[in-house]
């Protein structure tokens, strides 16, 4: 499948990968946007304890590593058609 057809999948809360991707297990999902009350490094650093703060929904990768972070196409991302369900 292409791109927009796996950015439809992850809005509706399914994990996503490309075959073309080297390395194994890894995945994209969505992260919900929410709201929270900054209490802990790093960000009482730049707020004032207390402060209510929002993220916004993003999408983050589930690395071979089995890291979670934030993930961004590159330009072969978003001209694949190698995009698959993950289960």
């Amino acid at each position: 499948m292409n791109f927009s057809e796996a950015l439809n999948l992850i809005k509706e809360g399914k994990r996503v990968s490309r075959s073309g991707w080297n390395g194994k297990n890894m995945f994209l999902y969505l992260v919900k946007g929410s709201e929270f009350i900054v209490n802990r490094p790093p960000l009482l650093g730049i707020y004032p304890e207390g402060t209510k703060t929002k993220y916004h929904a993003h999408i983050d990768m589930k690395t071979s590593q089995g890291y979670c972070v934030p993930w961004v196409p590159s330009q072969s991302d978003l001209l694949s058609e190698d995009w698959e369900i993950v289960e």
